[in-house]
């Protein structure tokens, strides 16, 4: 049987830094509903949000350093 106060006692996972990761990938794409920003917004902690974009861009330019590299390599 579901709990139907499970949403209720899920408080503390919902300011985690895993939803401040999402937050930051969705951002990156540039494509978000306006509801589930605004909840975003309301639920993330702001140094998460920071860290997470830091780690967010050094992926993103490891990644680019990574695939250049290897098309010059080929």
């Amino acid at each position: 049987m579901s709990d139907p106060v499970k949403g209720a006692n899920a408080a503390p996972s919902a300011s985690s830094f895993w939803r401040s990761l999402k937050t930051v990938a969705w951002s990156f794409f540039g494509i978000r509903k306006q509801s589930e920003w605004q909840e975003d917004l309301a639920h993330v902690n702001p140094f998460h949000i920071v860290a997470a974009g830091i780690v967010g861009v050094l992926i993103l330019v490891v990644g680019l350093i990574v695939l250049v590299n290897w098309v010059v390599a080929k």
